[in-house]
């Protein structure tokens, strides 16, 4: 089995390449691939880069070129639910795109052709990285839910309310996961996400967010993934 290991930033991804002592670079549609072995198992991690578009180039490379058979999707959010706390790990049970609106020709964040809004993470693989988080983070407190992905970064109190109106069980906000998942539900991929909450997507969204991802997120990846590779 060949898993995909991904996230946004390198800031994000930096442990986890850390752990890959025979890693092999390959440049595709602009991005570094790199392939190697992680406790034993067959690994890809690349970078995404950061938005949905980015985001659908890179997971469609990843089924396509290297014929992975499951991605997961590491880094950070913003939290929106009122019990998720900057710090905690949130675990993707469906993503849903908040900008998506082809109304009036269709419903408010339904995708066009689709006839759905939400695309469900992968079960097993899920409930592989619930597992893992809270083995390899007792500290922290892991939740479950609906994460909600576009193209723009949320980081002022007003947008921060309006997305907890419109979506009440969003439990976080990111600019990618919702794209993936698109693209692995037409390839019939397993897809899951874990995210660490680095700020409650509002006016202060933006104040030291690169040293929370050095020193915390990265740190979270990669001890979630050791974690998930070890068990699965």
């Amino acid at each position: 089995m060949r898993t995909a290991i991904v996230g946004a930033m390198q800031e994000e991804l930096a442990a986890v390449l850390a752990l890959m002592a025979d890693e092999q670079r390959t440049m595709v549609g602009g991005r570094a691939f790199w392939t190697g072995h992680l406790h034993g198992q067959d690994v890809v991690a690349v970078l995404a880069r950061i938005g949905k578009v980015a985001a659908a180039t890179t997971a469609t490379l990843l089924v396509e070129r290297f014929a992975v058979d499951r991605i997961v999707f590491t880094g950070v959010a913003g939290g929106l639910g009122p019990q998720v706390r900057v710090g905690d790990v949130v675990v993707a049970s469906a993503f849903l795109q908040h900008d998506m609106d082809a109304s009036p020709l269709f419903p408010l964040h339904e995708v066009p052709l689709y006839g759905q809004s939400r695309f469900a993470a992968d079960a097993d693989l899920r409930a592989a990285l619930v597992r893992a988080a809270r083995q390899a983070l007792p500290q922290a407190a892991v939740h479950e839910g609906l994460v909600v992905s576009g193209d723009r970064f949320v980081s002022s109190a007003a947008e921060s309310r309006a997305l907890q109106v419109a979506l009440p069980d969003a439990m976080a906000v990111e600019m990618e996961g919702a794209a993936f998942a698109q693209v692995c539900h037409d390839f019939g991929v397993p897809f899951a996400a874990v995210r660490t909450i680095s700020d409650r997507a509002d006016d202060a969204a933006h104040g030291d967010f690169l040293q929370f991802v050095r020193t915390v997120a990265s740190p979270h990846s990669a001890a979630i993934v050791e974690a998930l590779l070890r068990a699965t």
